[in-house]
């Protein structure tokens, strides 16, 4: 064999590789970059709020006026649906309930939801068993997928959890339209602490 054969060989080779690496690299779905966000245990700027008037059996931590989103003192909730409920602290903070009996998938099928759809790209800042936080970018102009009336690339926050009370699965998430990365890891917290409300004495 030549040597200059030999050098096309190892060229050649070195390509395929290169390629395949690439190719690969290009197949990695929605990768975690869980640096990106904060979901911590400190709930110093929360408050519990008991949902046994709203025949939820749980309470959940909300952020108080201190937290700096204009919270309010008292939250609101809407509960006009039986199996439906919205808990408002303040204007921008906004945290959607749903009973779901006992289906205990919701995570899993909410991941299946969004591989599924085609107009935004879904980056996970957190991706957990039961709580999945999610940036969304909506496609720009030229993407293959993007309408093309779309040209200004539009990033939302997101979060969906799945938690469980009295053999209940409920299902807890931001608003389909988003919210700013502070806000969304609010939430994150506030759907991390949903438990069941245990009268003392």
């Amino acid at each position: 064999m030549s040597k200059s054969l030999s050098i096309k060989i190892v060229r050649l080779t070195a390509m395929l590789v290169g390629l395949f690496v690439l190719t690969n690299c290009g197949e990695e779905v929605n990768p975690v970059d869980s640096k990106d966000v904060v979901v911590d245990d400190d709930y110093y700027e929360f408050q519990d709020f008991i949902m046994s008037d709203y025949d939820i059996p749980g309470v959940i931590s909300l952020p108080d006026e201190t937290a700096n989103i204009g919270a309010s003192t008292r939250p609101e909730v809407k509960h006009e649906e039986s199996f439906k409920w919205e808990i408002n602290a303040g204007q921008k903070f906004q945290v959607l309930i749903e009973d779901f009996g006992i289906l205990d998938d919701l995570v899993k099928e909410k991941k299946k939801e969004l591989a599924d759809q085609k107009f935004f790209k879904i980056k996970y800042l957190m991706d957990e068993t039961d709580l999945v936080v999610y940036e969304r970018t909506l496609m720009v102009s030229g993407s293959k997928y993007a309408a093309p009336e779309v040209g200004v690339e539009h990033k939302s926050y997101h979060v969906y959890g799945q938690k469980t009370i009295n053999n209940i699965i409920y299902g807890l998430s931001s608003p389909e339209e988003g919210c700013d990365k502070h806000i969304v890891e609010l939430m994150a917290k506030s759907i991390k602490s949903f438990k069941e409300f245990k009268r003392k004495g």
